[in-house]
């Protein structure tokens, strides 16, 4: 008891700052504070933890695969968000059925870089953003925040926007866009406190949204009926005939469309909310089990979804021409036949567009179906939006605010600029404002995949579920070619700007973006085991002499505290 005691002593003695006890050379991950001892409650999505059978012993039962749906679910939503829809409609529309392969291959990595943030979470009990603030110096840690929080505020405007624009299409233009933006606002916040009803309840209703998307797409499908000889083709055949700049261009922006940086935080923070004994490695490793083939059927279903939207859009509109396209408007007396200049350009279509023309050339029903699942797209990805803000403002920032305020302040940083953008923007003219909300987005990809990999590398950290040699070298490749693949996306808007000032402002951007990029890789190097560059420089950062406790460490010591 003296031993204890004295030990208790040492530790109040010891400078604590967001749960890490500072020493003079090592920092390690204090337990979490008993609820009891906490003066007021505090609120999260994890306040209902769903349980798992335990009574089945065969290799795989349908029972715990059931207790384990949800969280790939909500996480796929983010594949499936307006940003994806118009990529996928542009996809086809370029290219017709040639960069379907891109979609799946891109789909794939999603699933392999989801498997590493959900074992993050299910091993360690922190989400990416809690992981983070305990393990990077301050200000890597607050430059980190703020990268992700940019990448959050750029998806939330697409997603926002999306439903605005989908308000309009069904009121035939009686909703302006700015109202559209203030809709979507009230009912997030209605729809954010459905788990104050049961976490299963919230999941359903993501469910649910996910299944209008499905049907209204899947409608669109139908209609269209595409030849299926040339899907398969374009599936299965990596290969692009006769393509140029554009479908290229329209190649990285697809990927960079379907893997988000905010997503890897969100499922990590997502995966916590089933009843699993960390200190138990059996379950720990069923868990993953079954949280990997929960994501593989929902990512599954995000992708026939996107195969949908793409397919309809090459069948009917591959090719074609504003003047082709003003003609049939024309002839169907629809109203927005202004949208399209009497040119032979080839046609370009963003969500807005896009259902104008299936209206045009499929009938009313054709575009109010699309407006339907637009809609659902818009308001599932917003919700999901939100939650990834709060999850990554409360791991970064340590928040203890109660639930309204952090619901306010995250819907507030994303929401206003949309709402600037929309009271004085005009529906029709949008498609600039989203590839730079796109390339936006690419650039901040290396601040979630750089950390996942180093943590999930970390034996320390991950102990046996650590990342293999296989897992650290097919990582890094996959993550080195998504990285190249979104900064040449982003040279190739640079390049289009025209302008000195800008190309000066983008090389001094460039300059402290890739330096922040360098310091994190440096980082991950010596976490996957290169051990050259571990020269010892680290203790001045604040971090650990050693090559594999550098990132600290004690999660296994308090692995059987619930968090």
């Amino acid at each position: 008891m003296k031993e204890e005691k004295n030990e208790q002593s040492s530790l109040k003695d010891s400078p604590q700052e967001n749960g890490i006890i500072q020493t003079s050379q090592y920092s390690s991950i204090s337990p979490p504070a008993s609820p009891v001892a906490q003066e007021e409650p505090f609120s999260t999505y994890f306040e209902e933890k769903v349980p798992v059978p335990e009574d089945v012993n065969q290799i795989f039962s349908f029972r715990k695969l059931w207790a384990f749906t949800g969280p790939g679910f909500l996480m796929s939503i983010a594949y499936l968000d307006p940003g994806n829809i118009e990529s996928d409609l542009q996809s086809g529309a370029k290219a017709g059925f040639k960069l379907l392969w891109v979609l799946l291959g891109a789909t794939i990595i999603g699933l392999l870089l989801q498997r590493l943030a959900a074992r993050l979470g299910v091993v360690t009990g922190m989400h990416l953003a809690e992981v983070c603030n305990r393990q990077y110096p301050t200000v890597p840690r607050i430059i980190l925040w703020l990268m992700v929080e940019l990448a959050i505020i750029g998806s939330d405007m697409q997603e926002v926007i999306g439903c605005a624009i989908a308000l309009n299409l069904l009121s035939v233009g009686r909703i302006p866009l700015w109202a559209g933006v203030l809709i979507t606002i009230v009912d997030t916040f209605v729809f954010l406190f459905l788990d104050k009803y049961g976490l299963r309840k919230l999941e359903a209703f993501f469910g649910f949204l996910i299944t209008i998307m499905a049907v209204s797409f899947g409608y669109e499908y139908v209609l269209v009926s595409p030849n299926q000889g040339e899907v398969l083709k374009g599936m299965f055949i990596p290969y692009c005939e006769g393509c140029g700049a554009v479908q290229l261009e329209q190649a990285v922006g697809i990927v960079g469309a379907v893997i988000m940086p905010h997503n890897i935080y969100l499922h990590s923070a997502l995966v916590k909310s089933r009843q699993i004994d960390r200190g138990n490695k059996k379950e720990v490793k069923e868990a993953n089990k079954y949280y990997f083939i929960e994501s593989t059927i929902a990512l599954f279903v995000s992708f026939l979804i996107n195969v949908f939207v793409v397919a309809v859009f090459a069948e009917a509109f591959y090719m074609k021409t504003n003047m082709q396209v003003s003609a049939e408007c024309n002839a169907t007396g629809s109203p927005h036949t202004d949208l399209f200049p009497p040119d032979n350009n080839t046609l370009e279509v963003d969500i807005y567009k896009g259902g104008v023309v299936l209206g045009c050339f499929f009938g009313p029903a054709a575009l109010y179906i699309w407006a339907i699942g637009i809609l659902a797209a818009g308001q599932s990805s917003t919700m999901t939006g939100t939650y990834s803000g709060q999850f990554v403002m409360e791991g970064f920032l340590n928040l203890r605010w109660s639930r309204f305020a952090r619901v306010l302040l995250t819907r507030s940083i994303a929401i206003t600029p949309t709402l600037l953008v929309a009271i004085f923007q005009d529906v029709q003219h949008l498609t600039g404002m989203n590839d730079f909300l796109n390339v936006l987005q690419s650039m901040q990809l290396p601040f979630a995949l750089i950390p996942i990999l180093t943590f999930t590398s970390l034996k320390s950290i991950m102990n046996d579920f650590a990342n293999g040699l296989a897992w650290k070298i097919s990582g890094g490749g996959v993550i080195l070619m998504v990285c190249a693949i979104n900064m040449y996306f982003v040279v190739v808007y640079v390049t289009t700007l025209n302008s000195v000032l800008l190309y000066v402002l983008a090389a001094l951007l460039s300059i402290a973006y890739l330096s922040f990029v360098g310091y994190l890789v440096w980082q991950c190097l010596i976490a996957l085991g290169v051990s050259c560059l571990d020269f010892g420089s680290r203790t001045r950062l604040g971090l650990s002499g050693h090559t594999d406790i550098y990132l600290l460490n004690d999660m296994e010591t308090d692995s059987s505290v619930e968090r």
